[in-house]
């Protein structure tokens, strides 16, 4: 299973209907994990940051993270960079007719090319850095993209991923990933090499989070590979699962976890 073509097809509907997109917006907030704990970073650092804050999303996607931050943040100016030109064109249409045009806009490009000095506060990137090569030309980019005293919030699977990258079968969700995941010593290094020197490194996913995974992503996707008629009783299969997965994605966002399957890293300038 990979994420890129579900990615595209998604985009397909969703330019069809703001309505839906935002429906869908909500749904992967409820839905993803990393989600939440993205969110509960941004209500910390939001409070350091200037209320007119210059903010990059680097790897912006179909556009979920920028619409939160736009609707929490309301003086915040964003700049979206997705490497694919029709999701960026997508998210400026939809921004647009929204009223955020103004503040909020989107533009393809290739990370590794960033190429702006002290122009943001903060950057985020949730779960793209694992999808990139030359990691280190993008953490140096992002240094000198941020202002001084400016905040970059990563999230990216650990090298304790056990969600299938060396798996053979269509549950793979890793397939598209050029690293399993990172060590946090890994990550330090890399960060500091390119000039941040501050970091604070957590692990994310653990035990509550690894099941809440498998309950709301891995095992509906592996049904409906098998079987696209699992779509039409989604909804039953969520109506008891959907209680259990918020109460561990609750757990998961409030343990201070010894390990985990994913990363969260917050890096000063």
């Amino acid at each position: 299973m990979q994420f890129e073509p579900l990615k595209e097809r998604a985009g397909r509907y969703l330019r069809k209907s703001a309505v839906l997109r935002k429906i869908f917006y909500s749904g992967l907030d409820l839905l993803l994990l990393r989600s939440w704990h993205l969110h509960k970073a941004l209500r910390s650092i939001r409070k350091t940051l200037p209320e007119d804050a210059s903010v990059l999303d680097a790897g912006s996607g179909l556009g979920q993270h920028s619409w939160y931050m736009a609707k929490k943040n309301k003086g915040w100016k964003i700049k979206g960079i997705d490497i694919i030109k029709q999701q960026a064109d997508d998210c400026n249409k939809f921004f647009n007719s929204e009223g955020l045009g103004e503040r909020v806009n989107f533009e393809s490009g290739d990370l590794t090319g960033l190429n702006e000095k002290e122009a943001y506060d903060l950057i985020i990137s949730v779960d793209v850095m694992e999808h990139i090569e030359n990691d280190r030309q993008v953490f140096r980019n992002f240094w000198f993209a941020l202002k001084p005293g400016g905040t970059v919030l990563i999230t990216t699977p650990s090298n304790k991923d056990n969600s299938g990258k060396t798996e053979t079968n269509a549950a793979s969700f890793a397939s598209e990933h050029v690293r399993s995941g990172y060590g946090t010593d890994e990550i330090s290094e890399k960060l500091n090499e390119a000039g941040f020197s501050k970091l604070e490194i957590k692990y994310t996913y653990g035990w509550p989070g690894h099941l809440s995974w498998l309950l709301s992503i891995k095992y509906p996707a592996v049904m409906i590979e098998k079987s696209k008629f699992f779509f039409i009783i989604l909804v039953f299969y969520f109506i008891p699962v959907l209680p259990i997965v918020l109460m561990l994605n609750i757990f998961d966002t409030c343990i201070n976890h010894k390990t985990g399957t994913g990363l969260l890293i917050t890096a000063y300038k």
